[in-house]
């Protein structure tokens, strides 16, 4: 694959921020330490981790808004060292909340936007007019965007980050505080850049944000890309699909176990509090067959059963040693 078909690479970038100072010099925390990364052109491409595993450092340090200490990267096929003020004409960025003025209209904004970028002020007044059809947002044009809901408002975030159709499109954590419509709003605008040719890297801590957007994914730890692949292929590491069976007496977990163990390849695992057996399976439909009919047989009571597969968080989990929500929590 040549390097033309990837709109970011990153190799071996470093940054440090200086914790504190002491009589003897100054503590660092390094936030990228060594960090790779290659995003293929026309895709979104997810940069999963908790807070503080230097997503944002690395968006801000590709989109030229800080200096990195070590280390290259190329965005939209340009240096970004090297040449940072073509770098920025050449991409979008959208934090993690919006940059809206809440007083104008969205009209007015995307309008204002475009005068800033130097359009004049019929083509600013014609891109802002695309941008608003382009993210369904004609009808609320000419509302103040105090009345906006947080969908609407990030969507309009979203159109002011296109005004010069950037090439690459940087998007952190572009849902944090939305509620399930206002997320689902913004994915659908996202689709619909990808669509129309845009590549954007997504940081996000929402593993089901990642699962549903990203075509490939780059998990990222205490500033280091520790796994690279697609959803699938992040899952199969954690390994297939398996069967879990959820039962109604105590008594009977152990039971359910044993009979989860004649089609399993791994030894199941029980959860004694939520009654839960559940192994991994070669066969899905040939083994949940046998396991919800052995299990009838045998007259044990069933609450649930069913076929599972691996997330995100399994595999988040299993590279890192701790669940990606709890992290970010604390």
């Amino acid at each position: 694959m040549s390097a033309t078909d990837y709109a970011v690479r990153a190799e071996g970038l470093r940054k440090r921020y200086a914790e504190k100072k002491t009589a003897g010099g100054g503590a660092y925390k390094l936030a990228l330490d060594g960090f790779d990364l290659a995003v293929r052109a026309g895709t979104v491409h997810g940069l999963l981790g908790p807070n503080g595993a230097g997503k944002t450092t690395a968006v801000r340090a590709l989109a030229t808004l800080l200096r990195f200490d070590g280390g290259r990267a190329e965005v939209a096929g340009v240096d970004v060292a090297r040449d940072p003020r073509l770098v920025r004409r050449r991409i979008g960025l959208a934090g993690q909340y919006a940059a809206v003025d809440e007083v104008m209209t969205g009209r007015q904004n995307l309008e204002m936007f475009g005068r800033l970028f130097h359009l004049g002020g019929r083509r600013a007044k014609a891109r802002a007019g695309e941008l608003l059809e382009r993210f369904d947002l004609v009808d609320a044009a000419d509302k103040s965007v105090g009345a906006y809901s947080g969908g609407m408002r990030r969507r309009l975030d979203l159109a002011a980050s296109m005004i010069l159709a950037p090439r690459v499109l940087f998007l952190d954590e572009p849902t944090t505080g939305l509620d399930p419509r206002g997320r689902g709003e913004v994915w659908d605008a996202v689709r619909a850049l990808v669509a129309g040719g845009t590549t954007v890297l997504l940081t996000t801590q929402y593993l089901e944000e990642a699962d549903k957007l990203a075509s490939r994914i780059t998990v990222i730890d205490r500033g280091r890309a520790i796994a690279d692949d697609t959803p699938d292929g992040l899952k199969n590491r954690v390994g297939g699909d398996r069967v879990e069976v959820v039962v109604a007496r105590a008594a009977d977990l152990a039971a359910a176990a044993r009979v989860i163990a004649r089609v399993s390849v791994t030894e199941p695992e029980t959860d004694e509090v939520a009654l839960r057996a559940h192994a991994q399976v070669d066969d899905r439909v040939a083994a949940l067959t046998e396991v919800a009919r052995t299990l009838q047989d045998e007259g044990i009571a069933v609450e649930d059963i069913g076929l599972r597969r691996p997330s995100l968080d399994d595999v988040f989990l299993r590279l890192t040693g701790h669940r990606a929500e709890l992290e970010a929590a604390a």
